[in-house]
């Protein structure tokens, strides 16, 4: 029979044998970057709302692989006091900007999109209106009055922040080459233009076209075999 010193050394050796660090195989890191997509666009541009309903289509089916934003297209201009920019189809348009920058910048990606296409739907002439904002809020799953995006937006699309967002948006649509509402870029690169009719969309312009080009630019990011 084991003594008491002899168990307790047992017990001793066994507990150290199961302190022991495990050096096995280990769970792979999976990557999983998202593809950047950029529109650029006007927020009452015709060709922006019909661009942005052609992508509406392709999220559906790879919006789980896409980081996607807008950048705006403005002229720069200081003696506007009011934006800091000229918004082609007038004042409305830099408010409509406004209010879609401050909520892609308070809200996830769905709500965002979701607000953006509810603004879309109620027509280019609403765009920018406080009732459209409070009504495409309450669609997306907020609340404007008290949203963090309606105090950077302001009453009227001219809150502080959101003009700055704004200036920031025009300065890198211009540093991205942007010129023409709306134009596509996939990953950094410029895939497609709409401007009264698709061009330079060498890749192809219909919902399958850019779902394509999402996979594979995704598949090369992600060392997809």
């Amino acid at each position: 029979m084991l003594s008491v010193l002899s168990l307790f050394a047992v017990c001793a050796q066994v507990a150290l044998s199961r302190s022991v660090p495990y050096n096995g195989p280990q769970t792979a890191f999976v990557s999983d970057v998202k593809v950047p997509v950029v529109l650029g666009v006007m927020s009452r541009c015709p060709d922006a709302l019909l661009c942005e309903s052609v992508w509406d289509r392709v999220l559906q089916r790879v919006g789980d692989k896409v980081d996607i934003s807008l950048s705006f297209i403005a002229k720069p201009n200081a003696s506007d006091e009011i934006y800091g920019v000229t918004c082609l189809h007038g004042m409305e348009e830099c408010a409509g900007n406004v209010h879609e920058l401050c909520v892609t910048k308070y809200h996830p990606t769905p709500e965002w999109w979701s607000f953006l296409h509810c603004e879309n739907f109620q027509g280019r002439a609403q765009v920018g209106l406080p009732d459209t904002a409070v009504k495409c809020a309450e669609v997306a799953g907020f609340q404007w009055e008290n949203d963090r995006a309606r105090e950077c937006a302001g009453d009227n699309g001219q809150g502080h922040e959101g003009v700055r967002l704004l200036q920031e948006s025009v300065k890198t649509s211009m540093q991205l080459g942007i010129k023409t509402s709306c134009t596509i870029l996939i990953n950094g690169r410029q895939v497609c233009i709409h401007d009264g009719t698709w061009y330079e969309c060498e890749g192809g312009h219909t919902p399958a076209d850019f779902i394509r080009q999402i996979n594979e630019e995704y598949e090369r990011l992600n060392d997809v075999d």
